[in-house]
């Protein structure tokens, strides 16, 4: 699967451009431009299958440090700031790592 099976390439450039420059991600503008927070509940867990790059279930720190890398291989990676606070706003239950719920939840909140 690629990501672009579930999201528009356009809409994902768009969505990188906005952040291409360190610490300028936005997790809420990234998702409506993307088009993700427009996906389904199962759509979404399904993209979040595709970042959890050791199909452990959950996402970490390390893996949301290349979280725009999965969208298109040759973007930046996140900052730590960055990921701190991606990490912040989706782990609900304070246990160091996004589930596909919590993630879930962050895209359409």
């Amino acid at each position: 699967m690629s990501i672009t099976d579930v999201l528009s390439a356009d809409d994902i450039a768009a969505a990188l451009q906005e952040c291409q420059d360190p610490d300028t991600f936005e997790p809420q503008k990234f998702f409506q431009t993307s088009g993700l927070s427009k996906m389904s509940a199962s759509q979404v867990k399904e993209v979040f299958r595709f970042i959890d790059n050791d199909q452990s279930g959950y996402l970490d720190e390390e893996e949301l440090k290349f979280f725009l890398q999965k969208f298109e291989s040759g973007a930046r990676e996140l900052t730590e700031s960055e990921t701190k606070s991606l990490m912040a706003a989706a782990d609900n239950d304070g246990d160091g790592k996004i589930g596909a719920e919590e993630f879930q939840e962050m895209v359409h909140s």
